[in-house]
């Protein structure tokens, strides 16, 4: 703006101490010249200065967008994962449960249910301090069909994997089939035992996703830059079943910036030979602390376990990090704690 001062100063200057005769003969034989050329220089300095702030503006960069939650799907399938409704015409909602899932127990109480449990499987354990209290109904593969006859559950939860689902049925007892083996299908499974538990009104399944999301995306936030890129390999049980891009737990790695091994299209939970893993070489290793894979013939050659860029993770912590349960909060923290370490110890 100081070129708009220079321009009228310039204009008058020649008459700066001289006679009025002066300033009259400039008003009638200059003056008129030199305000057209101030006025000509203002407006090009206008235009300048317009120009100017535009692009100082471009130049700065917009601010980030306000993190999202990922709430999708936001709506539940009234149905389970055989195709039957979860809720009947004339029918209230279940009061009395069995849950033969560790998942599904601890998403009827993440959901403000725990009371309507009469009856878990025998590797629930979460919330402990209810939990433990309840009458152990065998486990998923082995339910104790005597047992949960007795305490006359309106509904047992339960996977597909069950294959005593069809004599429970045939006992008159009614059964809901709800797995979970990608993080969609974890939200998708609170939505619909939100709709089978009466509790759609109060919407708890949207507060519980809420806080997951917002774990994430902080645990993924605080990560040093070094991490994101990593090659990694999970496994997720013993026998060479790992997590694949599909799982939940692959959703969690690739959240975190990691690059998982295993190629995607495997499945969730797909089988690995060895030698694959020893060819693809990971940059760290996560596992259970019991397992062996740092023993494994040729794997004491891989630089990941050489250099020890590794996490053994505790019973506790196996318990959230495979349960495709509400408590994927408490995974992320788990897996986020794990990594910082990794490159702090770097």
């Amino acid at each position: 703006m100081m070129a708009l001062y220079f321009s009228f100063f310039a204009a008058f200057w020649p008459c700066q101490g001289a006679t009025q005769s002066c300033w009259q003969g400039l008003a009638t034989a200059q003056l008129g010249r030199r305000v057209l050329w101030a006025l000509g220089a203002l407006g090009l300095a206008w235009v300048i200065c317009a120009f100017c702030t535009r692009e100082a503006q471009a130049a700065v960069p917009p601010p980030p967008p306000e993190p999202t939650l990922s709430l999708s799907p936001t709506v539940a399938d009234q149905h389970d994962d055989l195709g039957r409704p979860l809720r009947m015409a004339g029918v209230a909602a279940p009061q009395r449960i069995v849950s033969l899932l560790p998942s599904l127990t601890e998403s009827v109480c993440a959901l403000g249910a725990c009371e309507r449990l009469v009856g878990v499987d025998r590797y629930s354990n979460w919330p402990s301090e209810f939990i433990s209290r309840l009458p152990v109904m065998g486990g998923g593969i082995d339910p104790n069909i005597e047992a949960i006859l007795a305490v006359k559950p309106d509904v047992v939860l339960l996977s597909r994997g069950v294959a005593m689902r069809p004599r429970l049925e045939a006992l008159g007892l009614r059964t809901v089939v709800l797995d979970a083996d990608s993080f969609a299908d974890m939200q998708q499974m609170l939505l619909r035992l939100e709709q089978l538990l009466g509790l759609e009104d109060s919407h708890p399944a949207q507060d519980v996703l809420r806080r997951i999301e917002a774990a994430i995306q902080a645990e993924a936030a605080s990560l040093p830059e070094a991490v994101r890129g990593q090659s990694v390999y999970f496994e997720a049980s013993s026998g060479g079943y790992t997590a694949g891009t599909e799982s939940f737990i692959g959703y969690l790695l690739a959240r975190m910036g990691l690059e998982n091994i295993v190629p995607s299209g495997l499945g969730a939970f797909p089988r690995l030979n060895p030698e694959f893993v020893l060819r693809a070489s990971p940059d760290l290793l996560l596992m259970s602390a019991s397992s062996d894979l740092p023993h494994l013939p040729g794997w004491t050659h891989l630089p990941a376990v050489q250099n020890q860029r590794w996490c053994r993770f505790t019973p506790e912590q196996i318990d959230v990090l495979v349960r495709p349960s509400p408590r994927m909060d408490e995974a992320a923290r788990v897996l986020g704690g794990c990594l910082r370490g990794l490159t702090s110890s770097s």
